[in-house]
């Protein structure tokens, strides 16, 4: 047992007596920071919103994050690395089975919070208690839906029987290929992605690394790049003087107007953010390259251009140590790119015209879907916007021209793959997509599902606080307006192979549901449709 002296504190961390010495500390700051334990991950602390952070204390899971380390003197923390293994590895089994991990940074306080579940004797029938007791999660790439298939198969995939099944090597190539095409960026697959070992950058900083962080205002600690840096995230934050971010309860019109004219349709759409989980991040060693902040997943084209790679090395150079670089959630929302707020008009011919705000690439994204539309940008006061995020401009576009037109068929996109979409009566949305040879049925069903839920959550309910000035006022990541997992209507995708090169397929069918989910409502002329 550990010898505890002055203010100092004992906590149990996967069976193991630690000591805490230090005031104001979280558990998260204990488990991650000073104990290393990677798969408890950072999204959006100190919110609470995100469950990234999840562990058990005393067997009942709690946001980390939110936690103070003091409160849980005395107690038994259990991390996902302090499961029962057979426990661990049957559930990587089951979502690796059913593609409810594709980046993998959600799934291990997911699991946590599973295992909790699965303590206390919930039904791995009752799909709708697993969706309630995820209300304190987020996952931005599966959908929910291959989540919730993976509690539902626990009790075989998760079985002694099933960890005897070989595995075949092609087969995880072929896996890797196809999340690799439907990310736009490097990804692997596998049981070691849903235990959160997909390799982000974060995870795999030294040890010994100092921490920069971005300065709060007056901050004196800064250098002429507005960083602060440290020997520990937790002294870095504390020098940076940084509030935490908050939600705003006002809300703003989307920022363009419709141009005049006779239109069929017309639609203005509103600032949103990609919310990507993993925020950006990135370290570095004097003289070398620095980790890509991509990790595990392309973060839906907000993270191609970050800066975290650049100021790590530029800062590992200056102090001559190995540097992490993180972002916080408030940085993400301030400053990560967003889509371009658009308003248009569109004729039934096709033709019509969009103001768009300024965005290089943006126009002729829009024009390679739609060619008779004329493009006008402007400038708009706010946050970053870029044409690498998912579908900005020409899925927009394609939804304009399917509402004027009267119908929704096969939509392209640009990575060469095609989907149609609808919205059934009882509110399933049931989407076909061609994407060349399948290579896994399993990852591209879940990219696809994924696709679904993030268009829906687009159409209907996404938006952020920018005021007029350009002001970002939602800084939380609860407040961008993504749709928890009890309130996602069920998702069908058939999958067509044709045999030819494999593309993606995933961009095509987030624009043909989009454009079903907004037809099906009737065509409201602004998104989110149900603010």
């Amino acid at each position: 047992m550990a010898v505890v002296q002055g203010d100092a504190f004992e906590i149990v961390v996967d069976g193991a007596a630690v000591v805490v010495a230090g005031e104001g500390l979280t558990l998260l700051d204990v488990l991650r920071e000073q104990l290393g334990v990677r798969s408890v991950k950072d999204g959006c602390s100190p919110q609470g919103q995100c469950g990234c952070c999840t562990v058990l204390v005393d067997g009942q899971p709690r946001v980390a994050c939110v936690t103070p380390a003091r409160r849980v003197a005395g107690r038994t923390i259990t991390t996902l690395e302090g499961l029962d293994g057979g426990v661990r590895d049957g559930w990587a089994r089951a979502f690796a089975a059913t593609g409810g991990s594709q980046c993998g940074f959600c799934t291990p306080g997911i699991i946590c919070r599973f295992a909790g579940l699965q303590a206390k004797g919930a039904d791995h029938a009752d799909r709708d208690a697993a969706a309630r007791a995820l209300a304190a999660h987020l996952c931005r790439c599966t959908g929910w839906q291959p989540i919730l298939d993976a509690w539902v198969a626990y009790p075989v995939l998760g079985s002694d029987a099933a960890a005897d099944r070989p595995s075949d090597s092609n087969e995880r190539v072929d896996s890797d290929l196809r999340a690799t095409i439907e990310g736009r960026s490097p990804q692997s697959t596998g049981t070691h992605v849903a235990l959160g070992e997909g390799g982000f950058a974060d995870d795999t900083a030294p040890s010994d690394a100092l921490v920069a962080v971005r300065a709060g205002t007056g901050c004196e600690a800064a250098d002429e790049h507005g960083w602060v840096v440290a020997e520990t995230a937790v002294e870095a934050r504390r020098l940076a003087g940084r509030v935490p971010g908050r939600r705003t309860t006002a809300s703003w019109e989307p920022p363009l107007e419709v141009p005049a004219g006779e239109w069929a349709v017309t639609l203005r759409t509103s600032w949103t953010e990609p919310g990507y989980l993993e925020t950006d991040a990135a370290w570095c060693a004097p003289g070398g390259e620095p980790a890509s902040p991509l990790g595990n997943g392309g973060a839906f084209g907000g993270k191609l251009h970050s800066p975290v790679a650049e100021a790590a090395r530029r800062l590992a150079d200056r102090h001559g140590r190995p540097v992490r670089v993180l972002w916080s959630r408030p940085d993400t929302a301030e400053l990560g790119p967003k889509r371009p707020p658009l308003a248009a008009g569109v004729r039934p011919d096709g033709t019509g015209e969009v103001v768009v705000a300024r965005t290089p690439g943006i126009a002729a994204a829009i024009q390679d879907r739609a060619p008779g539309l004329t493009v006008t940008e402007v400038d708009v006061a706010g946050p970053p916007t870029s044409s690498d995020v998912r579908g900005a401009g020409w899925a927009e576009a394609v939804a304009l021209l399917a509402a004027a037109g009267g119908g929704l068929g096969w939509i392209a996109c640009p990575g060469g793959g095609s989907a149609t979409a609808a919205v059934g009566a009882d509110g399933t949305i049931s989407a076909q997509v061609q994407a060349g040879r399948v290579l896994d049925e399993t990852v591209l069903r879940s990219y696809c599902t994924g696709a679904a839920h993030m268009a829906y959550s687009w159409v209907t309910s996404e938006s952020l606080g920018v005021d007029p000035a350009g002001t970002v006022h939602d800084l939380t990541v609860r407040s961008f307006g993504i749709v928890s997992a009890a309130n996602m209507p069920p998702v069908e995708v058939e999958v067509v192979d044709d045999g030819s090169e494999p593309v993606n397929g995933s961009d095509a069918v987030f624009a043909a549901v989009a454009a079903a989910v907004w037809i099906d409502r009737g065509c409201p002329p602004v998104w989110p449709t149900d603010r």
